[in-house]
């Protein structure tokens, strides 16, 4: 007897639905699946035989083949294995159901029957719904996952005798779908903008970059403060939108990320690779492509510390991502494309002993090797970091004060009003900051005054500035006279915006 059961399957961060068909014949006995299986698939008769006997069920002793179409498709992973069991049990006549056509399936047997956690399962729901499925069954662990698609049934289950039970009684409520607002505004309470003392012009710097969503390079010495100013950046960005929280999650299911029961990601991604990551850890690759470090970190925060000690090759593969907000990952079998709008955050060293310009230590380092150190990043990679500023060693009364400063909130308040203002102006556009701004976009929002016109063709002329860096202080002036509540750019704005290129005014003198 045929069955016939859908499933889906994930490439890249979409899914795609995958008919299981299983023929249970009377030849003699035996089991293969077809349809281009990985080891993991064709290794699924073992724990789908077990799961079934242990769950008070008969395997039957006849031919079972298993079709998983389309067959051109290569699949992956542990998560047929539950729509497997249904159908050997529908097929062998155990069990019937004659409602299957709504429902998708999806999870991954223990030899004791039970149903496991499988990755990916947010845009498995989201792809049950857009094929027109009312009902999805999935892993207990996943239920919060999958839950926050709106217009499906999600049901969570612990064990094929719990799936059997579902789809012979019928008789539950699906998971409710609820999102709460406030879990998509959760702070990290752990980190605040107040533990840095002093660096008040980095932190000004710091302010325009998240109210922007521009690209940062801090530079200084060995204990300035850094990667402390870094790691709080995230606690001042705006709360991600719902929308940029669903495809957060979507990437970080895929990834196999989120913790048993976890649903949306609620707060902006922060990733912080070491220096001696691979191009396939930082773009992502694989024989079957997952997301890499620049993907897992979008709509947040990437951190690459000691920028100049990353392999300059691996450095080079962020060029086409900053621009793209995306990835393209190329294999002989298939191109798949992640998602990748990041703020890349960076820090080095001035130079190999890293006290060159600091006034308290001498540099051991010669100009040669100075240049040497600098030149590990290029000038194409530079060009698209809108933000260069130094980070200079904090003086001794500056360390042993005990006053704070402004805490997170207050910072972010402020952030969250000039980011109000982009999303606004530029929701014809689909994008929701400054940095973001295209060729268009910046003849249309940069309106300067004649003294600030004036001022960037000096700079311009004086700096021998590249065109893609006249852009990225077009867009940083314009977040600054968002932080000013100005329509338009005036003079010292764009000073304040030339001031943050600190390499380029270093290299033309």
């Amino acid at each position: 007897m045929l069955s016939q059961l859908d499933a889906l399957a994930v490439l890249g961060v979409d899914a795609y639905v995958v008919r299981v068909e299983v023929d249970v014949s009377s030849n003699f006995a035996g089991f293969s699946v077809v349809g281009l299986p990985d080891a993991a698939i064709r290794e699924s008769s073992e724990r789908v035989r077990s799961a079934i006997k242990n769950s008070g069920f008969t395997w039957p002793l006849r031919r079972i083949t298993v079709n998983l179409a389309p067959a051109d498709t290569k699949k992956q992973g542990p998560l047929f294995d539950l729509p497997i069991a249904l159908g050997v049990l529908i097929g062998d006549g155990q069990i019937v159901n004659k409602h299957l056509e709504n429902f998708a399936v999806v999870g991954e047997l223990g030899l004791d029957g039970e149903v496991r956690a499988v990755n990916g399962v947010l845009p498995i729901a989201i792809g049950a719904k857009q094929a027109g499925k009312t009902a999805l069954l999935v892993p207990r662990a996943n239920l919060a996952e999958a839950a926050v698609v709106e217009g499906l049934d999600v049901y969570g289950i612990e064990s094929l005798a719990d799936a059997v039970e579902l789809l012979t009684q019928g008789q539950r409520e699906p998971a409710p779908y609820e999102v709460p607002e406030s879990f998509l505004d959760q702070p990290d309470g752990d980190v605040d903008w107040s533990d840095v003392k002093g660096q008040e012009t980095v932190k000004r710097a710091l302010e325009v970059a998240a109210a922007g969503g521009h690209n940062v390079l801090l530079i200084g010495p060995p204990g300035s403060g850094k990667t402390l100013l870094a790691r709080r950046l995230p606690t001042i960005l705006p709360p991600l939108l719902m929308s940029e929280a669903l495809e957060v999650t979507k990437l970080y299911s895929v990834a196999g990320l989120l913790s048993a029961n976890q649903g949306l990601v609620a707060r902006r991604p922060f990733r912080a690779p070491h220096h001696t990551v691979s191009h396939a850890g930082l773009v992502g690759g694989g024989s079957y492509p997952r997301p890499g470090e620049i993907s897992l970190a979008h709509h947040g925060v990437l951190f690459l510390d000691e920028l100049p000690e990353f392999s300059r090759d691996v450095l080079e593969v962020l060029r086409q991502p900053l621009e793209d907000a995306h990835v393209t990952i190329s294999r002989a079998a298939q191109s798949l494309s992640f998602p990748a709008r990041f703020q890349l955050i960076s820090a080095s060293n001035p130079c190999q002993c890293g006290y060159r310009s600091d006034p308290q230590r001498t540099c051991v380092c010669s100009p040669p090797q100075v240049r040497r150190y600098m030149a590990k990043i290029s000038g194409p990679l530079l060009d698209r970091i809108d933000v260069h500023v130094e980070v200079p060693r904090l003086s001794t009364q500056e360390l042993m004060t005990r006053s704070v400063g402004e805490n997170s909130a207050t910072v972010r308040e402020r952030v969250c009003r000039a980011r109000a203002k982009q999303v606004q102006r530029l929701a014809a556009d689909g994008l929701t900051c400054n940095a973001q701004l295209r060729a268009k976009q910046l003849r249309q929002h940069c309106r300067m005054d004649d003294a600030a016109q004036n001022l960037l063709k000096t700079a311009i002329n004086q700096f021998n500035l590249s065109a893609r860096a006249y852009d990225r202080i077009l867009k940083v002036s314009r977040t600054i006279a968002d932080l000013d509540d100005s329509e338009d750019i005036q003079m010292f704005h764009v000073a304040e915006a030339i001031n943050y290129r600190t390499l380029d005014r270093k290299l033309a003198v």
